[in-house]
């Protein structure tokens, strides 16, 4: 574990740090927050997975969460989005490659040797974090934003017994009926559409839900809305009968702005859920 940078905050530390992934097969950087409360011991893990074109230090600097997180006593780790560095594939196309992996692991070239993202925040990333830091392995949360939202309900939603809380913020809630989905999934995946299902959350929603309660914020002027359908995933919610609370937000859009603003919510939603 390389230590790449450590900064006083709100009474705790944000840290930024490298490490060798076995998932990936790359050197992967993340950022973790450590609140005050990490000096007497461990504290529970809120995951936060950023969207389109991020790294790890989109979230970092620009969601606030750091202020509430020490107030909270939890810890917070921004993951990166993707694989990084010589001989990684990539796209043009600021939606496909190097920044946008999805949260899948890739079975197609030229994806599939170091495009495993689902694997690394699910595996990988917590094996190295819970060895290193006062972590509690047994008190662990997600959200996230737009493609993080959607990596973090699909996680959150198979993985009921790791993640006791998920919430998201404009997730992209139905990936295979949408632009921002069909794309990705068909040039990791391939173009048979089965595998595709197991990394949607509508989907995964009205199949298997999950025993906590969810909680989403989605921007009403979001620009990206048709691309998000967080329609499909409300519906899914309600065919499911799943504990949750869908709110559309009058004037926000897809930026950070958003975020920040209702990331208080979902801070003190994952500490109570998390007895910190």
């Amino acid at each position: 574990m390389e230590t790449v940078s450590e900064n006083a905050c709100f009474g705790g530390v944000q840290g930024v740090y490298r490490h060798a992934s076995a998932a990936t097969g790359t050197d992967m950087t993340f950022g973790l927050y450590l609140p005050p409360a990490a000096q007497a011991g461990k504290v529970p893990v809120l995951w936060y997975l950023s969207g389109l074109t991020c790294t790890h230090e989109n979230a970092m600097t620009k969601a606030g969460a750091q202020g509430y997180a020490a107030q909270a006593g939890v810890a917070v780790i921004f993951p990166d989005t993707s694989p990084r560095g010589e001989g990684v594939a990539d796209d043009e196309a600021y939606d496909l490659g190097q920044g946008a992996g999805f949260y899948v692991n890739a079975t197609e070239a030229p994806w599939a040797p170091h495009f495993r993202m689902w694997d690394y925040i699910a595996e990988d990333l917590p094996k190295a974090v819970f060895d290193a830091f006062p972590l509690d392995e047994g008190r662990q949360a997600i959200t996230g934003h737009s493609m993080g939202g959607h990596g973090a309900l699909t996680l959150g939603i198979t993985h009921p017994d790791r993640y006791r809380s998920v919430s998201a913020f404009a997730p992209i809630a139905h990936p295979t009926d949408s632009d921002w989905g069909r794309k990705q999934l068909a040039a990791y995946l391939g173009a048979e559409e089965t595998p595709w299902r197991a990394h949607d959350a509508s989907i995964l929603m009205e199949k298997r839900g999950h025993p906590g309660h969810i909680l989403i914020d989605q921007g009403a002027s979001d620009q990206f809305l048709d691309l998000l359908k967080p329609e499909a995933l409300a519906s899914a919610i309600a065919k499911r009968r799943q504990p949750a609370t869908l709110r559309m937000q009058a004037g926000y859009d897809h930026s950070y702005f958003c975020v920040s603003t209702f990331m208080g919510d979902h801070v003190a939603f994952h500490a109570a859920a998390l007895g910190a």
